[in-house]
């Protein structure tokens, strides 16, 4: 028998529970016959300003992640984004690799993270220089540095908006955003990055792409784009950005 609304694929999502972003964003991204499926990594709302405040967040998303993607898998989708945006660039490209790895293993399923998907987006775009815009504090913003700089990009800029607390982050509103990509531009950049899967950038991002004539990259754009392509799907989504456009 086949899915009567995922008749082409069922893709889970797995996030925190503190995210608002990420579901209703992927839900703008689904082609007819693709259904999503998200199960949440419970974690509480508190502050993240202090360094033991932000460590004990990281803790409780990477103790969460393995029932979350249980959750989802339990649904027989056929592959999985991992919507945790830290945890994706943690450690490395070889850390990383290894989370993703595991989590499909443990799925039986590929997994899409927004590390690895960003990446093979820049990549496609044929970008080395790029700038990066998060909503993290310096230590979340130091492992999105190191990880791209591993991975063989220039990071020739980084601005980390320092939101207060997981779901302040989804508060950003849209004039802050284009301030931030303004600010982020210039001859020297390639792409623009933006990381950080509760920031509700997509959209903004794809905006951006006109203004400013070159890639503006949302990780939840990327990353479905990135579990699309791995499954096999070559739909092209307009307006949502170029890398669901062009590749």
């Amino acid at each position: 028998m086949t899915d009567y609304h995922g008749h082409r694929l069922r893709i889970g999502i797995a996030v925190p529970s503190t995210n608002t972003t990420v579901q209703p964003e992927c839900e703008l991204l689904r082609p007819p016959g693709i259904t999503n499926h998200t199960g949440r990594v419970s974690i509480r709302q508190r502050s993240i300003a202090t360094e033991k405040d932000f460590l004990e967040h990281v803790q409780a998303m990477r103790d969460g992640m393995g029932d979350a993607i249980d959750r989802v898998a339990s649904a027989q989708v056929d592959h999985i984004i991992m919507g945790v945006a830290l945890e994706a660039f943690w450690g490395g490209v070889k850390q990383a690799a290894e989370l993703q790895d595991s989590l499909a293993e443990r799925a039986g399923v590929g997994v899409s993270m927004g590390s690895a998907a960003t990446a093979a987006a820049l990549r496609a775009f044929g970008a080395g220089k790029i700038a990066v815009l998060t909503p993290h504090m310096p230590r979340g913003d130091e492992q999105v540095r190191d990880y791209f700089v591993e991975a063989g990009f220039d990071v020739v800029r980084l601005l980390g908006l320092k939101c207060p607390s997981p779901i302040e982050i989804a508060h950003t509103t849209g004039a802050e955003m284009r301030a931030a990509i303004q600010q982020l531009d210039g001859d020297d950049a390639e792409a623009i990055v933006q990381v950080g899967t509760n920031l509700p950038a997509m959209d903004i991002c794809a905006q951006a792409e006109r203004w400013l004539g070159k890639p503006v990259l949302a990780i939840n754009a990327v990353t479905y784009w990135d579990a699309l392509r791995r499954c096999g799907v070559k739909d092209r989504i307009f307006g949502r950005g170029s890398i669901l456009e062009q590749h």
